[in-house]
Protein backbone atom coordinates (compact mmCIF):
# COMPACT_ATOMS: atom_id res chain seq x y z
CA UNK A 1 0.00 0.00 0.00
CA UNK A 2 1.53 3.41 -0.88
CA UNK A 3 2.11 6.14 1.97
CA UNK A 4 -1.60 7.75 1.22
CA UNK A 5 -3.67 4.85 -0.19
CA UNK A 6 -6.86 5.10 1.92
CA UNK A 7 -6.80 1.46 3.05
CA UNK A 8 -10.42 -0.55 4.02
CA UNK A 9 -11.19 -0.56 7.90
CA UNK A 10 -13.57 -2.03 10.12
CA UNK A 11 -15.37 0.02 13.27
CA UNK A 12 -16.46 -1.95 15.86
CA UNK A 13 -18.57 0.16 18.27
CA UNK A 14 -18.98 -1.31 21.89
CA UNK A 15 -21.83 0.69 23.29
CA UNK A 16 -21.86 0.15 26.92
CA UNK A 17 -20.07 2.04 29.94
CA UNK A 18 -19.22 2.05 33.52
CA UNK A 19 -20.47 6.12 33.83
CA UNK A 20 -21.79 8.33 31.71
CA UNK A 21 -18.79 11.56 31.09
CA UNK A 22 -20.71 14.94 30.86
CA UNK A 23 -19.03 15.90 27.74
CA UNK A 24 -19.75 13.09 25.94
CA UNK A 25 -21.87 12.62 23.02
CA UNK A 26 -20.91 9.47 21.53
CA UNK A 27 -23.57 6.92 21.43
CA UNK A 28 -22.81 5.36 25.01
CA UNK A 29 -25.00 3.71 27.42
CA UNK A 30 -24.61 2.81 31.38
CA UNK A 31 -26.55 -0.50 32.07
CA UNK A 32 -27.19 -1.89 35.87
CA UNK A 33 -26.91 -5.01 34.52
CA UNK A 34 -23.66 -6.13 32.44
CA UNK A 35 -24.73 -7.73 29.19
CA UNK A 36 -24.33 -10.69 27.85
CA UNK A 37 -21.09 -11.51 25.86
CA UNK A 38 -21.24 -14.33 24.70
CA UNK A 39 -25.11 -13.24 22.77
CA UNK A 40 -23.00 -10.50 21.73
CA UNK A 41 -20.65 -12.26 20.72
CA UNK A 42 -22.49 -14.05 18.47
CA UNK A 43 -24.44 -11.04 17.34
CA UNK A 44 -21.47 -9.62 16.12
CA UNK A 45 -19.81 -12.01 14.14
CA UNK A 46 -23.32 -12.31 12.88
CA UNK A 47 -23.08 -8.78 11.34
CA UNK A 48 -19.60 -8.94 10.51
CA UNK A 49 -20.88 -11.89 7.89
CA UNK A 50 -23.99 -9.75 6.61
CA UNK A 51 -21.28 -6.75 5.50
CA UNK A 52 -18.25 -9.04 4.28
CA UNK A 53 -21.02 -10.77 2.10
CA UNK A 54 -21.92 -7.43 0.77
CA UNK A 55 -18.20 -5.88 0.27
CA UNK A 56 -15.93 -9.81 -0.53
CA UNK A 57 -12.59 -10.00 -1.26
CA UNK A 58 -10.92 -6.72 0.20
CA UNK A 59 -7.85 -6.62 2.22
CA UNK A 60 -8.46 -5.18 5.87
CA UNK A 61 -5.76 -2.49 6.60
CA UNK A 62 -7.18 -1.95 10.36
CA UNK A 63 -9.59 -2.75 12.90
CA UNK A 64 -10.83 -0.36 15.74
CA UNK A 65 -13.04 -1.37 18.31
CA UNK A 66 -14.57 1.99 19.96
CA UNK A 67 -16.72 2.80 21.94
CA UNK A 68 -18.34 3.19 24.54
CA UNK A 69 -15.65 1.35 26.32
CA UNK A 70 -14.50 -1.35 24.85
CA UNK A 71 -11.97 -2.47 27.72
CA UNK A 72 -15.11 -3.83 28.83
CA UNK A 73 -15.25 -6.38 26.43
CA UNK A 74 -14.52 -9.98 27.47
CA UNK A 75 -10.86 -11.58 26.08
CA UNK A 76 -13.22 -14.15 24.59
CA UNK A 77 -15.67 -11.23 23.05
CA UNK A 78 -12.68 -9.23 21.09
CA UNK A 79 -10.97 -12.91 20.04
CA UNK A 80 -14.51 -13.43 18.15
CA UNK A 81 -14.80 -10.47 16.74
CA UNK A 82 -11.26 -10.53 15.11
CA UNK A 83 -11.43 -14.34 14.30
CA UNK A 84 -14.79 -13.55 12.48
CA UNK A 85 -13.27 -10.29 10.48
CA UNK A 86 -10.11 -12.61 9.35
CA UNK A 87 -12.43 -15.41 8.60
CA UNK A 88 -14.22 -13.26 5.96
CA UNK A 89 -11.55 -11.20 4.77
CA UNK A 90 -7.46 -10.87 3.65
CA UNK A 91 -5.93 -9.32 6.86
CA UNK A 92 -2.43 -6.81 5.97
CA UNK A 93 0.20 -8.80 7.01
CA UNK A 94 0.61 -5.21 9.37
CA UNK A 95 -2.80 -4.98 10.01
CA UNK A 96 -3.48 -2.77 12.61
CA UNK A 97 -6.13 -3.64 15.52
CA UNK A 98 -6.74 -0.70 17.88
CA UNK A 99 -8.94 -1.14 21.00
CA UNK A 100 -9.82 1.54 23.15
CA UNK A 101 -9.57 1.24 27.01
CA UNK A 102 -10.25 3.09 30.26
CA UNK A 103 -7.55 3.41 32.80
CA UNK A 104 -10.23 2.65 35.15
CA UNK A 105 -11.26 -0.76 33.59
CA UNK A 106 -7.58 -1.72 32.91
CA UNK A 107 -6.50 -4.93 34.50
CA UNK A 108 -3.12 -7.25 33.69
CA UNK A 109 -4.95 -10.26 32.75
CA UNK A 110 -7.25 -8.12 30.47
CA UNK A 111 -4.58 -6.65 28.63
CA UNK A 112 -2.73 -9.96 28.26
CA UNK A 113 -5.60 -11.63 26.73
CA UNK A 114 -6.59 -9.01 24.45
CA UNK A 115 -2.87 -8.99 23.07
CA UNK A 116 -3.40 -12.86 23.03
CA UNK A 117 -6.69 -11.94 20.92
CA UNK A 118 -4.79 -10.00 18.03
CA UNK A 119 -4.88 -7.03 19.62
CA UNK A 120 -1.70 -4.26 18.88
CA UNK A 121 -2.44 -1.10 19.48
CA UNK A 122 -4.17 0.68 22.66
CA UNK A 123 -5.84 4.08 22.78
CA UNK A 124 -6.21 4.73 26.48
CA UNK A 125 -8.40 7.50 27.57
CA UNK A 126 -6.38 9.26 30.30
CA UNK A 127 -8.17 12.57 29.18
CA UNK A 128 -6.19 14.64 31.75
CA UNK A 129 -3.09 14.26 34.40
CA UNK A 130 -4.93 16.20 37.27
CA UNK A 131 -7.00 15.31 39.90
CA UNK A 132 -9.27 17.76 40.42
CA UNK A 133 -9.68 17.81 36.26
CA UNK A 134 -10.72 14.31 36.12
CA UNK A 135 -12.94 14.63 38.75
CA UNK A 136 -14.85 17.20 37.45
CA UNK A 137 -15.07 15.49 33.51
CA UNK A 138 -16.99 12.42 35.42
CA UNK A 139 -13.73 10.06 34.84
CA UNK A 140 -13.47 7.13 37.26
CA UNK A 141 -9.83 7.13 37.53
CA UNK A 142 -7.25 9.18 38.94
CA UNK A 143 -3.72 10.25 37.65
CA UNK A 144 -1.81 7.07 39.51
CA UNK A 145 -4.45 4.86 38.22
CA UNK A 146 -3.56 6.27 34.19
CA UNK A 147 0.03 6.74 34.78
CA UNK A 148 0.04 3.05 35.75
CA UNK A 149 -2.73 1.63 32.82
CA UNK A 150 -0.05 3.31 30.38
CA UNK A 151 2.92 1.65 31.52
CA UNK A 152 1.15 -1.73 31.80
CA UNK A 153 -0.24 -0.91 27.90
CA UNK A 154 3.00 0.15 26.99
CA UNK A 155 4.57 -3.48 28.21
CA UNK A 156 1.91 -5.19 26.83
CA UNK A 157 1.42 -4.03 23.06
CA UNK A 158 3.41 -2.95 20.52
CA UNK A 159 1.73 0.15 19.79
CA UNK A 160 -0.11 2.77 21.88
CA UNK A 161 -1.89 6.42 21.84
CA UNK A 162 -3.37 8.23 24.88
CA UNK A 163 -6.40 10.78 24.71
CA UNK A 164 -6.01 14.42 26.42
CA UNK A 165 -8.40 17.05 26.26
CA UNK A 166 -7.95 20.85 26.95
CA UNK A 167 -9.24 23.88 27.37
CA UNK A 168 -10.67 22.86 30.79
CA UNK A 169 -12.39 25.68 32.63
CA UNK A 170 -9.76 27.88 34.10
CA UNK A 171 -6.74 25.96 32.15
CA UNK A 172 -3.91 28.59 31.68
CA UNK A 173 -1.61 28.03 29.06
CA UNK A 174 1.12 27.82 31.53
CA UNK A 175 -0.57 25.04 33.77
CA UNK A 176 -1.15 22.90 30.03
CA UNK A 177 2.24 23.28 28.76
CA UNK A 178 3.27 21.56 32.17
CA UNK A 179 0.50 18.93 31.82
CA UNK A 180 1.25 18.06 28.49
CA UNK A 181 5.42 17.89 29.51
CA UNK A 182 4.39 15.54 32.15
CA UNK A 183 2.39 13.57 29.34
CA UNK A 184 5.28 13.10 27.10
CA UNK A 185 7.40 11.84 29.64
CA UNK A 186 4.63 8.63 29.59
CA UNK A 187 3.67 9.18 25.66
CA UNK A 188 4.77 5.98 23.40
CA UNK A 189 4.47 7.37 19.54
CA UNK A 190 0.83 8.74 19.72
CA UNK A 191 -1.06 11.54 21.26
CA UNK A 192 -4.67 12.44 20.09
CA UNK A 193 -5.20 15.72 22.04
CA UNK A 194 -9.08 17.31 21.43
CA UNK A 195 -10.05 21.09 22.54
CA UNK A 196 -13.02 20.42 24.64
CA UNK A 197 -16.25 21.31 23.57
CA UNK A 198 -19.89 21.78 24.58
CA UNK A 199 -22.04 19.41 22.64
CA UNK A 200 -26.12 19.31 23.23
CA UNK A 201 -27.76 16.58 24.63
CA UNK A 202 -25.05 16.31 27.19
CA UNK A 203 -24.74 17.48 31.34
CA UNK A 204 -21.69 19.92 30.54
CA UNK A 205 -24.00 21.69 28.26
CA UNK A 206 -26.97 21.79 30.89
CA UNK A 207 -24.32 23.58 33.00
CA UNK A 208 -22.82 25.56 29.92
CA UNK A 209 -26.20 27.29 29.85
CA UNK A 210 -26.83 27.99 33.64
CA UNK A 211 -23.53 29.65 33.72
CA UNK A 212 -22.03 26.85 36.12
CA UNK A 213 -19.58 25.71 33.49
CA UNK A 214 -16.97 28.33 32.14
CA UNK A 215 -14.82 27.50 29.53
CA UNK A 216 -11.49 29.50 28.21
CA UNK A 217 -12.53 32.13 25.84
CA UNK A 218 -11.32 31.99 21.79
CA UNK A 219 -8.55 33.55 22.38
CA UNK A 220 -7.09 31.63 25.29
CA UNK A 221 -8.26 28.54 23.39
CA UNK A 222 -6.54 29.08 20.05
CA UNK A 223 -3.24 30.11 22.73
CA UNK A 224 -3.57 26.46 24.10
CA UNK A 225 -4.30 25.12 20.44
CA UNK A 226 -0.99 26.64 19.50
CA UNK A 227 0.75 25.41 22.53
CA UNK A 228 -0.04 22.17 22.05
CA UNK A 229 0.87 22.07 18.19
CA UNK A 230 4.66 23.97 18.84
CA UNK A 231 5.30 21.90 22.15
CA UNK A 232 4.29 18.42 20.37
CA UNK A 233 6.31 19.41 17.29
CA UNK A 234 9.28 20.20 19.48
CA UNK A 235 9.37 16.99 21.16
CA UNK A 236 9.17 14.80 17.54
CA UNK A 237 5.48 14.52 17.48
CA UNK A 238 4.30 17.00 14.76
CA UNK A 239 0.35 16.96 14.27
CA UNK A 240 -0.48 15.39 10.94
CA UNK A 241 -4.34 15.75 11.49
CA UNK A 242 -6.01 18.75 13.46
CA UNK A 243 -6.24 16.93 16.51
CA UNK A 244 -4.04 13.72 16.34
CA UNK A 245 -0.13 14.22 17.01
CA UNK A 246 2.59 11.17 15.88
CA UNK A 247 5.79 10.25 15.56
CA UNK A 248 6.38 10.05 11.95
CA UNK A 249 5.13 6.73 10.83
CA UNK A 250 3.33 6.12 14.18
CA UNK A 251 0.06 7.67 12.59
CA UNK A 252 -3.29 5.77 13.64
CA UNK A 253 -3.91 3.97 10.23
CA UNK A 254 -7.39 3.36 10.83
CA UNK A 255 -7.96 6.80 11.58
CA UNK A 256 -6.35 7.63 8.02
CA UNK A 257 -8.63 5.69 6.48
CA UNK A 258 -11.75 8.37 7.53
CA UNK A 259 -9.08 11.29 6.52
CA UNK A 260 -8.21 10.20 3.50
CA UNK A 261 -11.83 9.07 2.46
CA UNK A 262 -11.06 5.11 1.91
CA UNK A 263 -13.65 2.35 2.85
CA UNK A 264 -14.77 1.25 6.21
CA UNK A 265 -17.27 -1.27 7.74
CA UNK A 266 -19.02 0.28 10.60
CA UNK A 267 -20.77 -2.40 12.50
CA UNK A 268 -22.49 -2.09 15.98
CA UNK A 269 -24.92 0.40 17.47
CA UNK A 270 -24.86 3.53 16.03
CA UNK A 271 -21.69 2.51 13.74
CA UNK A 272 -21.18 4.40 10.65
CA UNK A 273 -19.47 2.93 7.50
CA UNK A 274 -18.83 4.16 3.86
CA UNK A 275 -19.02 0.81 1.06
CA UNK A 276 -18.11 1.23 -2.73
CA UNK A 277 -20.70 -1.26 -3.86
CA UNK A 278 -21.39 -1.64 -7.58
CA UNK A 279 -23.82 1.78 -8.00
CA UNK A 280 -21.61 3.92 -5.82
CA UNK A 281 -20.38 4.90 -2.75
CA UNK A 282 -23.34 3.99 0.21
CA UNK A 283 -23.41 6.11 3.58
CA UNK A 284 -24.54 3.29 5.99
CA UNK A 285 -25.46 3.17 9.77
CA UNK A 286 -26.35 0.79 12.39
CA UNK A 287 -29.46 0.93 15.30
CA UNK A 288 -28.25 3.27 17.89
CA UNK A 289 -29.78 2.02 20.95
CA UNK A 290 -28.11 -1.56 21.88
CA UNK A 291 -30.31 -3.61 22.68
CA UNK A 292 -32.58 -2.78 19.76
CA UNK A 293 -29.64 -3.44 17.38
CA UNK A 294 -29.19 -6.83 19.43
CA UNK A 295 -32.60 -7.78 18.88
CA UNK A 296 -32.75 -6.49 14.94
CA UNK A 297 -29.12 -8.98 14.46
CA UNK A 298 -30.56 -11.38 15.83
CA UNK A 299 -33.89 -11.46 13.39
CA UNK A 300 -32.47 -10.32 10.36
CA UNK A 301 -28.50 -10.52 10.18
CA UNK A 302 -27.55 -6.93 10.76
CA UNK A 303 -28.14 -3.97 12.55
CA UNK A 304 -28.67 -1.88 9.38
CA UNK A 305 -30.89 1.11 9.30
CA UNK A 306 -29.22 3.51 6.96
CA UNK A 307 -27.91 2.70 3.17
CA UNK A 308 -28.16 5.88 1.21
CA UNK A 309 -26.38 6.04 -1.83
CA UNK A 310 -24.06 9.22 -1.87
CA UNK A 311 -23.87 11.60 -4.95
CA UNK A 312 -20.87 13.35 -6.35
CA UNK A 313 -21.47 16.30 -4.61
CA UNK A 314 -22.28 15.05 -1.55
CA UNK A 315 -18.68 12.45 -2.05
CA UNK A 316 -17.02 15.38 -2.85
CA UNK A 317 -18.01 17.61 0.30
CA UNK A 318 -17.30 14.91 2.25
CA UNK A 319 -13.31 13.85 0.95
CA UNK A 320 -12.60 17.92 1.37
CA UNK A 321 -13.93 18.11 5.31
CA UNK A 322 -12.07 15.13 5.79
CA UNK A 323 -9.06 15.85 4.07
CA UNK A 324 -8.47 18.84 4.59
CA UNK A 325 -7.89 17.91 8.09
CA UNK A 326 -4.78 16.45 7.38
CA UNK A 327 -1.35 18.26 7.20
CA UNK A 328 -0.71 16.14 4.14
CA UNK A 329 -3.95 17.51 2.40
CA UNK A 330 -6.21 16.24 -0.19
CA UNK A 331 -5.20 14.98 -3.48
CA UNK A 332 -6.81 17.92 -6.02
CA UNK A 333 -7.04 15.03 -9.22
CA UNK A 334 -8.69 12.60 -7.06
CA UNK A 335 -11.17 15.06 -5.41
CA UNK A 336 -12.32 16.22 -9.24
CA UNK A 337 -12.51 12.25 -9.73
CA UNK A 338 -15.25 11.42 -6.79
CA UNK A 339 -16.96 15.03 -7.02
CA UNK A 340 -17.03 15.57 -11.26
CA UNK A 341 -16.28 19.26 -10.26
CA UNK A 342 -13.47 20.95 -9.99
CA UNK A 343 -12.45 23.59 -6.78
CA UNK A 344 -13.71 27.04 -7.36
CA UNK A 345 -10.30 28.84 -8.78
CA UNK A 346 -11.57 32.10 -6.95
CA UNK A 347 -11.99 30.50 -3.96
CA UNK A 348 -8.56 29.00 -4.18
CA UNK A 349 -6.63 31.81 -5.69
CA UNK A 350 -8.01 34.26 -2.52
CA UNK A 351 -7.51 31.27 0.48
CA UNK A 352 -4.07 31.06 -1.18
CA UNK A 353 -3.48 34.36 -1.12
CA UNK A 354 -4.46 34.73 2.76
CA UNK A 355 -2.04 32.21 3.82
CA UNK A 356 -4.70 29.79 4.73
CA UNK A 357 -4.06 27.01 2.04
CA UNK A 358 -1.15 26.04 -0.39
CA UNK A 359 -1.02 23.60 -3.31
CA UNK A 360 2.31 21.42 -3.51
CA UNK A 361 4.19 21.00 -6.50
CA UNK A 362 2.58 17.22 -6.81
CA UNK A 363 -0.70 18.53 -6.84
CA UNK A 364 -2.44 18.08 -3.16
CA UNK A 365 -4.22 21.29 -1.69
CA UNK A 366 -3.02 21.84 2.63
CA UNK A 367 -4.59 24.01 5.08
CA UNK A 368 -1.36 25.96 6.16
CA UNK A 369 -0.91 26.32 10.10
CA UNK A 370 -2.76 29.70 10.15
CA UNK A 371 -5.57 27.60 7.96
CA UNK A 372 -5.79 24.65 10.42
CA UNK A 373 -7.05 27.22 13.22
CA UNK A 374 -10.26 28.07 10.73
CA UNK A 375 -10.75 24.71 8.95
CA UNK A 376 -13.85 24.66 9.13
CA UNK A 377 -14.84 27.90 7.74
CA UNK A 378 -12.03 27.18 4.59
CA UNK A 379 -14.27 24.21 4.26
CA UNK A 380 -17.63 25.54 3.99
CA UNK A 381 -16.29 27.82 1.45
CA UNK A 382 -14.67 26.18 -0.85
CA UNK A 383 -17.68 23.29 -0.50
CA UNK A 384 -20.34 26.40 -1.06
Amino acid sequence: MSATEPGFGIYLHWPFCAAKCPYCDFNSHVRHDPPDQARWARALTAAIAHDAALVPGRTVTSVFLGGGTPSLMAPTTVGAVIDAIAGHWRLASDVEITLEANPSSVEAERFRGYRAAGVNRVSLGVQALNDADLKSLGRLHNVEEALKAIGLARATFPRLSFDLIYARPKQTVEAWTAELRHALDFAADHLSVYQLTIEEGTRFADLHRLGKLITPDEDTAADLYEATRGLLEAAGMPAYEVSNHAVPGAECRHNLVYWRYGEYVGIGPGAHGRLVLGDGRHATADEKVPERWLQRVETQGHGRIVDDLLTLDEQGDEYLLMGLRLAEGLDLARFETISGRALDPSRLADLTGHGLVETTPDGRLRATPAGFAILDAIVADLAA
